[in-house]
């Protein structure tokens, strides 16, 4: 009987997180979501190396997500380059693979360019 109360719990777990964004939790969320106003948020290496990896998240999201640069894409030392987000609250990290990463949480505003400066 016990068993059985545990597959119903486990059950209804699964519907509640099926209701929920999971897969947004996981891979922070699409950069724009559909009906909301953007902004745009640049990244600028101020560092000495390349940042070959921006992840950008919601900050209600469980994780900073996966690589938004496009494919074969680094920012060298006094580059930037530009997404374009949904207002409001994102968690960005920046960094080059075996080197080091800086993480700030930033307020992009509709219609408006947000700057994050990732220095030494």
């Amino acid at each position: 009987m016990i068993s059985v109360y545990r597959g119903m719990a486990a059950a209804v777990c699964l519907a509640a997180l099926a209701g929920c964004s999971a897969d947004s939790l996981i891979t922070g969320g699409e950069l724009v979501r559909p009906g909301e106003p953007t902004g745009t948020l640049t990244v600028i290496n101020g560092a000495g190396g390349n940042i070959d990896v921006v992840t950008i998240s919601e900050c209600s999201a469980s994780t900073y997500g996966f690589d938004r640069l496009p494919e074969d894409i680094v920012i060298g030392p006094g580059q930037s380059h530009s997404f374009t987000v949904s207002a409001g609250c994102w968690d960005v990290d920046a960094g080059a693979f075996g080197v080091g990463e800086a993480r700030q949480r930033l307020d992009v505003a509709a219609g408006g360019i947000t700057e994050y400066t990732v220095t030494d």
